[in-house]
């Protein structure tokens, strides 16, 4: 980047950037997998893949909070150099980063259902409600302190994630005006 500055990714965007697929893989498995009657059968297999989507939602909403919080509080002011990033080149990033991921968790959730029915994808909508539950919190969070928390993108993984990893030294904050995704990674509008 120009004069020292860096390229910036909404951190909520990042967050975000998975519940949708994960959300409609598991609600297509789940669908596709009350077909098969399963070793378990129909109605153990839907009810166990509730209790999962129930759970996984929580851990996935809850899961490194304190971390989320820690970079948010020790944020620095964005340079005038910095470059914000696009919400839908971040999202494309990420799923691009995921695709095989997601594929096999697909696949995982299809081929479960032969013996727990629709379990699987249930697990997979819980993991991503989880995310889009993230996403939320930190968009009340940015809200509360009028700011929009950003990562350098050379700190995300390979993959285009991990915005609370180790190497991930703090965030950077903007003004609730700066890109084009609102509070919580949403579309502005």
């Amino acid at each position: 980047m120009a004069r020292g500055g860096h390229g910036l990714a909404r951190v909520a965007v990042v967050v975000r950037a998975g519940a949708a697929p994960l959300w409609w893989f598991g609600v297509l498995a789940a669908g596709v997998g009350v077909v098969p009657p399963g070793v378990t059968g129909r109605r153990i297999g839907v009810l166990g893949g509730a209790a999962l989507f129930v759970v996984a939602a929580a851990v996935v909403a809850c899961a490194r909070r304190g971390r989320y919080v820690a970079l948010g509080r020790a944020a620095s002011k964005a340079g005038k150099y910095d470059v914000l990033r696009d919400r839908a080149v971040t999202v494309r990033d990420w799923r691009r980063g995921h695709r095989w991921w997601l594929l096999l968790g697909f696949a995982a959730a299809l081929g479960s259902s032969f013996v727990v029915p629709a379990a699987g994808g249930l697990l997979l909508a819980g993991v991503g409600t989880g995310l889009w539950l993230k996403a939320l919190w930190l968009g009340r969070r940015e809200r509360a302190e009028s700011a929009l928390y950003w990562i350098r993108v050379d700190w995300l993984s390979g993959r285009a994630g991990g915005p609370v990893a180790k190497r991930v030294a703090g965030f950077r904050v903007t003004g609730v005006g700066a890109g084009d995704a609102g509070p919580g990674g949403g579309r502005v509008g």
